[in-house]
């Protein structure tokens, strides 16, 4: 299972790459990007446009409250 996700991590991370190149390639006057993840349980991002940042850290925060939600879920169980 651990290898399925790991893979399946990998092929996002690649195609995300791609489509980025790809963009930047098309139009490469307004090509705006994003990247985030977690260092423990803290998110962080980068971006090169202050709503993108935004909008980042608001979707960061998210996925930091379904975890949380689903460790407590199991915990329940």
């Amino acid at each position: 299972m651990n290898e399925k996700l790991f893979f399946i991590g990998i092929m996002l991370i690649i195609i995300g790459s791609f489509i980025i190149f790809v963009a930047s390639l098309i139009d490469s006057k307004n090509v705006k990007f994003a990247f985030g993840g977690f260092i423990g349980f803290i998110p962080f991002g980068f971006a090169n446009d202050a709503q993108m940042l935004l909008i980042l850290i608001i979707l960061m925060i998210l996925v930091l409250f379904f975890i949380l939600v689903i460790k407590w879920l199991k915990k329940m169980i």
